[in-house]
């Protein structure tokens, strides 16, 4: 086990998890931030990395993908330490305040926790015909759309990520072809019209039965579920947008008070167990507002209260940033 000490762990680094990282820093806290995936940006990075967002303050509007690469920037000035690809799992509590935190290949060692891990730790839902080509052009998440340019592209579903990455990915593609168990879809009804617009191939009331291939795909089957009819296309990279399941895994075992898969938290931002924050998607509190701008907030007063708890004779405010850093 790889030991590491530190002043502050924040255990998820979706974007209030990066900023809290960048927070701490400026109060001068060393922090760990650790994450169950493999890329920092949490369910941005994962799931839609060049789609716009809008409610960012500051921003227009501003694409995941950069709106994460500047909180990295922004952070980085403080070189926090990342552990990715590693979930926190137990928690142990010392008689002298602090927690270690195990993960996987870790112990860590921290002052103050601040949970930052959105809606907790998600799993795509399987595409059972391609269990065994994860890898090999098998996908649930398109992070990086260039590297599909000129593909023959395959995509199960028919909510908004199946939609977006269609939309995202015919003008460079070879083809896109969408598969979707209904005749209906979730996803929004102008994305729906934009993808028809495209030419964009449908085969509904159908399921993706079989995939072809030898290092890499090259061909699915596509099954019309009513009529038993089978078609074969090339197929270069099969998209899962099947959507995930989300729970908040081990730390249901924290002894935290939870409420609807959500941590309660007061004002401050602390959570029912001294020294331990919580800030972003995963909090809750009478009035809660879910939005991104709202979790940089909860960040900002979760790292100063805990500041506090970690050196007393801190100051709460921490002054103006102004000026402050090279």
């Amino acid at each position: 086990m790889n030991q590491l000490e530190t002043d502050l762990l924040i255990v998820g680094a979706g974007p209030s998890g990066i900023y809290a990282a960048y927070y701490a820093g400026f109060r001068g806290l060393s922090t760990v931030v650790m994450d169950s995936l493999e890329e920092a940006g949490g369910q941005i990075t994962a799931m839609y990395p060049e789609k716009l967002i809008f409610d960012v303050a500051g921003f227009p509007g501003i694409k995941g993908k950069d709106l994460i690469k500047n909180l990295m920037q922004q952070a980085g000035v403080f070189n926090p330490t990342f552990v990715l690809d590693e979930t926190a799992s137990e928690l142990i509590k010392h008689s002298d305040g602090t927690f270690t935190v195990k993960s996987e290949n870790h112990e860590i060692l921290a002052k103050a926790i601040i949970i930052t891990g959105g809606i907790g730790k998600f799993t795509p839902r399987p595409l059972p015909a391609a269990a065994d080509w994860h890898g090999k052009g098998a996908v649930h998440f398109v992070p990086h759309f260039e590297l599909h340019k000129d593909e023959d592209i395959v995509i199960v579903g028919g909510g908004d990520s199946a939609f977006d990455w269609a939309l995202a990915l015919h003008p460079i593609a070879k083809s896109v072809s969408l598969v979707h168990r209904r005749d209906a879809f979730r996803a929004h009804e102008a994305s729906v019209a934009q993808v028809k617009e495209l030419g964009v191939k449908f085969y509904l009331e159908s399921e993706v039965s079989e995939v072809f291939g030898d290092e890499k795909i090259k061909q699915v089957a596509i099954k019309n579920i009513k009529s038993d009819e089978v078609t074969t296309i090339a197929a270069d990279t099969l998209v899962a947008a099947l959507g995930f399941t989300a729970n908040i895994g081990p730390l249901v075992e924290w002894g935290l008070e939870l409420e609807k898969r959500r941590i309660v938290v007061d004002t401050s931002m602390m959570t029912n167990i001294d020294k331990i924050f919580a800030a972003g998607d995963i909090s809750t509190y009478p009035g809660k507002v879910a939005l991104i701008s709202v979790g940089f907030g909860e960040a900002a007063t979760a790292v100063n209260n805990a500041a506090v708890a970690i050196n007393p004779s801190a100051h709460l405010f921490p002054g103006h940033s102004t000026g402050s850093v090279d």
